[in-house]
């Protein structure tokens, strides 16, 4: 049986070099539709579809966090868990620049350049979670333990 195409970006090229499984989801991209669309398109929770945020501390360093779609992150927890006077989402062109992902299709695998990664910790506690495979309108799904592997990122307990 043929594998069903779907797009190759970075995030896909890293899952593939890190011998991940995952699978593949194409839905139609509805502009500032976030989370809530995506997880209407595929039929899934929206707690278990994970957004890549790309933020950046006083000092312009940036990181990457990865939250619930149905949850927002308490910067200022954040910044406190690391030590930091404040942490702040990126303007969209700085978060491109950083990550080389458009917004609305940014993954945190195959990232332009390596960043720190935080993830909630409660998304470790899903069997199966989607993450945007690097393109709008395509998101892949993977077990926590795979994101685990290949990101190696610190678990926070920052939602709100």
């Amino acid at each position: 049986m043929a594998k069903a195409k779907h797009p190759v970006t970075a995030a896909v090229r890293a899952l593939r070099a890190a011998q991940v499984d995952f699978e593949p989801h194409e839905y139609a991209y509805v502009d500032k539709g976030g989370t809530a669309a995506s997880a209407q398109a595929l039929g899934v929770p929206e707690h278990h579809v994970i957004k890549t945020l790309i933020m950046e501390d006083e000092a312009r360093n940036a990181l990457v966090v990865l939250m619930h779609g149905d949850r927002s992150v308490s910067t200022k927890q954040l910044a406190r868990h690391l030590g930091r006077k404040t942490i702040r989402p990126c303007e969209p062109a700085t978060a491109e620049r950083h990550s080389g992902y458009k917004v609305g299709g940014t993954s945190p695998f195959g990232t332009r350049r390596p960043m720190p990664t935080f993830v909630e910790r409660s998304i470790t506690e899903l069997d199966r979670i989607y993450l945007n495979g690097g393109q709008r309108g395509f998101l892949i799904s993977i077990t926590p333990t795979a994101l685990i592997d290949v990101l190696t990122p610190q678990l926070v307990e920052v939602a709100v």
